[in-house]
């Protein structure tokens, strides 16, 4: 059998088949072959992320420069969920929840310049971004440019 590697990814990252099969639209039967032409143990039933933490982490893969790809659940419009407890937030309003300790007033937007980055540490709400605006304002005045 040939190994598909989006599968493969999923299931090294330790999701669960079910957000596998959902999120790349196919069966479980595929999952299934995949994961033992793999080699990979057969899930285990067990605790499910208690956290916000846990689950996060779950759904997230380092990219470099310090950028996180939400490799998760996602919602039917694509939108990155983080589920835990019977709980879905979407993954930036939960990585800001975990970076800063605190919702995020309006969206948590990534200001890396990165899209689809869900690090809490390049995420903003709306009065950080507004606060970035006033500044770099103030900086045009100061030293001049076209900002």
């Amino acid at each position: 059998m040939k190994i598909r590697n989006d599968i493969a990814e999923l299931l090294h990252a330790g999701l669960p088949l079910t957000h596998i099969c959902r999120q790349l639209r196919v069966g479980a039967i595929t999952v299934q072959r995949t994961r033992e032409a793999l080699g990979l143990p057969a899930p285990r039933a067990g605790r499910r992320p208690l956290t916000l933490k846990e689950a996060f982490r779950k759904g997230t893969r380092p990219i470099g420069s310090g950028h996180l790809l939400w490799i998760g659940h996602r919602s039917k419009d694509n939108t990155p969920r983080c589920c835990f407890n019977k709980t879905s937030l979407p993954a930036p309003r939960a990585s800001f929840l975990l970076h800063h300790g605190r919702e995020p007033i309006g969206k948590a937007l990534p200001t890396c310049g990165l899209d689809y980055c869900v690090a809490g540490e390049h995420l903003a709400d709306r009065p950080m971004r507004e606060a970035n605006q006033r500044a770099d304002k103030a900086f045009a005045v100061i030293f001049g440019g076209d900002q």
